[in-house]
């Protein structure tokens, strides 16, 4: 009988991660690093940062990433950076702020749109933010709506 893995081994691609990237306006997942990634020795992204993405046919994940890597006043809060990273995903916009990663080593939390934000599981990105040091950027709501739209 095959031996049952734990949680931590398993993949967050699941149904409700959407596949391909979305046309502007469209539908992107929200993800935070599962504690298989190792954030203290990474280079890809920093601590904090607003991760969006979609899943590939190969089960991997494609992300944008926004680490306000220049800390630009107007990417303190979690949630513009994540729109900024969404923003350069449908756009198609050319950026070294993006990578193709295993599925467990990230977690989707939510869903991105051109509307706003709808987290799912909005204690992962808590502890993510708070883990990055960084608890005063999280959203106040579960539901971020842009304010322009």
């Amino acid at each position: 009988m095959a031996e049952e893995k734990p949680i931590t081994e398993t993949s967050s691609y699941g149904k409700d991660t959407p596949v391909g990237r979305p046309d502007i306006d469209g539908r992107a997942g929200v993800f935070v690093p599962t504690e298989e990634f190792d954030i203290n020795n990474s280079t890809t992204f920093r601590k904090g940062a607003g991760i969006v993405g979609f899943g590939n046919h190969d089960g991997t994940l494609t992300v944008y990433f926004e680490s306000n890597r220049f800390d630009e006043s107007n990417l303190h809060k979690w949630e513009n950076k994540a729109r900024k990273a969404y923003d350069r995903m449908v756009m198609g916009a050319p950026t070294v702020s993006k990578g193709k990663f295993d599925a467990r080593f990230l977690e989707q939390v939510g869903v991105i749109d051109g509307m706003g934000i709808n987290l799912k599981h909005p204690e992962r990105l808590t502890q993510w933010l708070a883990v990055s040091d960084l608890s005063d950027t999280a959203p106040e709501e579960p539901v971020v709506r842009w304010k322009n739209r």
